[in-house]
Order: structure tokens, then C-alpha cells, then sequence
């Protein structure tokens, strides 16, 4: 029971991190900006890389996935490459060392029809 706890813990840090970066991202049209190096501060090294970021998503298909209230957004949806691109964006997000070169998040969400009751879910 406590290490469920923790999971869904890390999995609330580690959206609310993705929600606040994905929001400066947008905001300041850092998206796609290339970076060479992992600047050892970033909070990408801070998490653990990579390896961290893949976990984490991992984390959230899974606990998304099986949460009817809101599985039902990704009916129809290549699995495999929302998870790579939602890593690639998270590892941007977090100062990673490769550029998100998906869609604009806006346009990407924007025929989603997502309400607060979903980020909540």
C-alpha cells in the first residue's frame, strides 16, 4: 500500500512539473530550441534523465489508461508514438539534451474537448 502512495505521488509531482513546464514552454516559444549539453542542474539531470522520464510516462499511460473517467481520450491513438513523443516533450520540458519537434500542444489538445474534471481525474 505505501509504495502505491508514493507511486501516485511521483505521478502527481512529475504532471505538475510537465503542466508548469509544458505552460513556460509555450509561453516564452521555447519549444524546439536545441540544446547540445544536459546542464547538470537542469531539472532533467535532477530527475535522472532519460530513464526517469521514461519512467514517469510509463507511469502515467498506465494509471491513465486504466482510469475509466478519462481513458476514452485515447481511443483510437498509436500508443507507442504518444508515448515517444510525450517523452520527448517532458525531456525538452525539463532541459534535456534533444528538442520537441511535435505538434504545437495548443492545436495538438485544442479538438480534445478536456475539462478540469479530467486533470483531476
Amino acid at each position: 500500500m505505501k509504495e502505491n502512495s508514493m507511486l501516485d505521488q511521483v505521478k502527481r509531482k512529475l504532471l505538475l512539473f510537465s503542466l508548469i513546464f509544458a505552460g513556460l514552454i509555450l509561453s516564452v516559444g521555447c519549444v524546439g530550441t536545441k540544446q547540445a549539453t544536459v546542464d547538470p542542474e537542469s531539472i532533467y539531470a535532477r530527475l535522472g534523465g532519460q530513464p526517469a522520464v521514461d519512467a514517469a510516462v510509463e507511469l502515467f499511460y498506465k494509471k491513465v489508461l486504466a482510469d475509466k473517467s478519462v481513458n476514452h481520450h485515447f481511443e483510437g491513438i498509436n500508443l507507442d508514438k504518444q508515448r515517444a513523443k510525450q517523452k520527448q516533450f517532458l525531456a525538452a520540458a525539463f532541459g534535456g539534451p534533444v528538442p520537441y519537434t511535435g505538434k504545437d500542444l495548443r492545436k495538438a489538445h485544442r479538438n480534445l474537448d478536456l475539462k478540469e474534471s479530467d486533470f483531476n481525474a
